[in-house]
């Protein structure tokens, strides 16, 4: 069988307002959230048992057991069409780890996503049966959202999703410095829970619009993961200087993302970072507009 080849889209937060929390702990959110053109590339591929092989520039912080979350949505989407009467035989998965673990970007999350999309092609399930978003909401509250890949709105815990489908693909600069951060260590340095929620008249659907409605919205970790990790300072202020129309961290961080008026501008911002700081994650792309 011809091997297939998914992208794990990188998942980017333009903004991240925390509205709440559950009785269960679990925080409520509305955010609005966009795709990058690149991300961690997956291929399935025939085996006689399964088996998961990790390369790439972060293979090494990352294991290929029960716990990768890889593992854990082939496990849980085999499990689901076994259920449903469907053939899941063994398969290789080779994952090209090109995301930073721990940063904000959906790393982890969007490999389960793309894992549930890859499956579903080489197992070849047929649609009608198979709730991959079902079986997505048991793997982590990001996996929903990376599963569509698109342009959204996330409110809920990150599981009621609603398409932005205007909103324009933009050129953006990525900035990590390699600290991994805890995503629970964020929300537990958050002061307050019960936030103004997310509020658009409607989906921006240029960059001038997009960027208006950005300074009147925020992240709401960002503060929180800056007392946590000092250095994020840093980051922000390194993004600030090539000014860019918005600086702003995704999800819990440590990434940061700075919108420029087109990728050319993007790119020698990229440049001269990396020039002054060799050691960070730096990396200038585009969002997507379409669906994949």
């Amino acid at each position: 069988m011809k091997d297939i080849v998914e992208v794990a889209r990188a998942k980017i937060n333009l903004a991240l307002h925390v509205t709440g929390q559950r009785s269960d702990g679990y925080h409520l959110i509305d955010s609005l959230v966009t795709f990058a053109d690149f991300g961690d590339v997956l291929t399935f591929s025939d085996a006689t048992s399964d088996r998961l092989t990790i390369y790439g520039a972060f293979a090494a912080n990352l294991e290929n057991d029960g716990d990768n979350l890889v593992v854990r949505a082939r496990d849980a989407l085999r499990a689901h069409a076994v259920d449903k009467g469907h053939e899941a035989g063994p398969v290789a998965i080779r994952l090209e780890k090109n995301l930073p673990v721990a940063s904000g970007v959906g790393g982890g999350s969007a490999d389960a996503a793309a894992t549930l999309r890859g499956l579903s092609r080489y197992w070849d399930l047929p649609k009608g049966s198979i709730d991959s978003a079902a079986v997505a909401a048991t793997l982590g509250a990001d996996v929903p959202m990376c599963l569509v890949s698109v342009p959204l709105i996330a409110r809920g815990i990150g599981d009621a999703l609603a398409p932005a489908t205007t909103l324009p693909s933009v050129s953006l600069l990525l900035v990590n410095p390699l600290e991994e951060i805890s995503t629970t260590e964020v929300f537990g340095a958050l002061a307050d829970k019960n936030n103004a929620p997310l509020t658009l008249d409607r989906i921006p659907d240029n960059l001038d619009t997009l960027v208006a409605v950005l300074k009147n919205a925020r992240n709401d970790l960002e503060k929180p993961a800056e007392t946590l990790t000092p250095l994020l300072g840093v980051v922000r202020k390194a993004l600030q200087y090539h000014h860019p129309e918005i600086v702003r961290m995704s999800g819990s961080g440590a990434t940061f993302f700075g919108i420029f008026r087109d990728l050319q501008a993007a790119q020698f911002a990229a440049e001269a970072l990396n020039a002054s700081y060799p050691h960070w994650y730096i990396h200038a792309c585009t969002t997507r507009s379409i669906a994949p």
